[in-house]
């Protein structure tokens, strides 16, 4: 098993703050826009943008919430792992609400089907948006596209995409890793 970096902190730190303005030029002061982290790691990148949002770009205040999607995956079930849930916390209106879903990686687009679908647990949203850092355009099983993304990566099936977050694993870094 090899593996190349793809980003490094530096990198990692630039295309944040990118991120953070593209946010800020379609959502301005979030009074109708709330953010969604998607567990498990989307989390780290949603933690990250808000604070990014509130210290550098004085917004002053954004909702966040942190939606877990594992009982509304198309694959619950079908591996011989047992899937865990991770804890949903939407404590505001999402009903008429911008909705930006924040995911560390596009790959498949499962996933995003699976949070469009939990999502309406809370309420019907004006609109929803897609954040990812990374996204893996050639991977697509449903057609899914950000509205933001960090970096696109041409990943064939056989590679991972690793994303380190220095809370989590003590570094940011982003890993492409040949099995």
């Amino acid at each position: 098993m090899s593996q190349k970096v793809l980003l490094s902190a530096k990198e990692i730190h630039i295309i944040l703050h990118r991120l953070a303005c593209q946010l800020l030029e379609t959502h301005l002061d979030f009074k109708n826009t709330v953010l969604i982290g998607l567990q498990p790691r989307g989390i780290f990148l949603a933690k990250r943008l808000t604070k990014i949002l509130k210290e550098d770009y004085k917004v002053k205040e954004i909702d966040l919430g942190f939606l877990d999607i594992t009982f509304y995956r198309d694959d619950f079930r079908r591996g011989e792992k047992t899937l865990e849930a991770n804890t949903t916390k939407i404590d505001f209106l999402i009903e008429g609400k911008r909705v930006v879903f924040i995911d560390d990686v596009l790959y498949t687009g499962r996933s995003i089907r699976a949070a469009l679908t939990a999502i309406q647990s809370f309420g019907r949203p004006m609109d929803v948006e897609l954040l990812t850092l990374i996204d893996r355009r050639f991977s697509r099983h449903l057609p899914i596209m950000p509205n933001y993304r960090g970096r696109q990566v041409d990943a064939i099936n056989d590679e991972k995409v690793k994303v380190m977050w220095e809370e989590n694993e003590g570094e940011d870094i982003i890993y492409l890793i040949n099995k």
